[in-house]
């Protein structure tokens, strides 16, 4: 970090941002913190004015944003969101300059990512995946664990990036290896918040202090970052949305179709994965990922 510190404001990359959500926002923040240029570009305005307040510069479109940016970072919900604006006249691929290095930090398919970087290449243009895990707390606070794919010397390059945005950084491997494990952090955490969710049914109908236990519990060998991060959720009930059960149920289809690809069996996370599906299905797709909590209550026979 210090390099980063002590180099000009000059010597930095500049940086094309494309999508500016509920993690985009706060990540690209940290980088205008950090001391770089950064160009925006989303498809809601109030976002491009948050940018703007935080010293970014919007753009008026993808060609525009990535036109002379050294770096371009995608932050999108989806495989179909990254195609479209990787892809075609408008998009990053035919806008952006050869030689620029294009990091996408959204949580898509392995395959997507491979197919992104050979369809890049052709361009002169290099390609990390780089998604992330932490949620908007980790976005907010810069902790964010970042899982990338692609080739050393790239990643060597985007690495004071990364140190800007989050705390545990890692190269995973080749294209695409950096959705394979961000797809593995995704089934773990929706397994665990099931298992914290059910844990909380069960106390509560045991009459137990729920507070108590729940920080007993966490000091312990059942304790985890999940716990910590989503028991004021638990406890409150709030489920505004750090992290969308939608995107989850997106997400637990890419673990359980890549996992039937490669043979591993996921008989506890195709559980879950359900679970997930059925909370959506009752209409919970827009809360935090912690709302599993309704789906235990309902199965419980409690009214939500």
């Amino acid at each position: 970090m210090s390099n980063l510190a002590d180099s000009s404001h000059a010597s930095r990359p500049t940086i094309a941002w494309i999508g500016l959500g509920i993690m985009g926002s706060p990540m690209s923040e940290n980088l205008i913190k950090a001391g770089y240029d950064v160009t925006g570009f989303t498809l809601e305005q109030d976002k491009l004015e948050r940018l703007t307040a935080a010293g970014g510069t919007a753009a008026a479109s993808i060609a525009e944003a990535v036109r002379d940016a050294d770096v371009v970072i995608t932050m999108v919900p989806a495989s179909p969101q990254v195609e479209a604006i990787a892809y075609g006249p408008d998009g990053i691929l035919e806008n952006a300059r050869s030689g620029a290095l294009l990091i996408d930090m959204s949580s898509i398919t392995p395959r997507t990512s491979v197919d992104l970087a050979e369809a890049a290449g052709t361009k002169g243009i290099r390609v990390l995946d780089a998604p992330v895990s932490g949620g908007e707390a980790g976005a907010v606070e810069a902790v964010l664990s970042i899982m990338v794919g692609g080739e050393q010397a790239d990643f060597d390059q985007a690495e004071p990036i990364f140190e800007a945005l989050g705390r545990t950084i890692v190269l995973c491997g080749p294209h695409g290896s950096g959705q394979t494990v961000k797809a593995a952090n995704q089934l773990i955490v929706a397994v665990n918040i099931q298992a914290c969710a059910e844990a909380v049914v069960f106390l509560e109908k045991s009459g137990v202090d729920l507070k108590a236990a729940l920080d007993v519990l966490n000091g312990g060998l059942a304790g985890s970052t999940v716990l910590t991060r989503k028991k004021d959720n638990f406890l409150n009930r709030d489920f505004k949305p750090g992290f969308r059960i939608d995107l989850h149920h997106k997400d637990m289809g890419i673990v359980t179709d890549a996992a039937r690809t490669v043979g591993a069996a996921l008989p506890v996370g195709a559980v879950v994965a359900q679970l997930v599906a059925s909370l959506r299905a009752q209409g919970d797709g827009g809360l935090d990922h912690s709302a599993l909590l309704r789906a235990v209550e309902r199965l419980s026979g409690e009214r939500v």
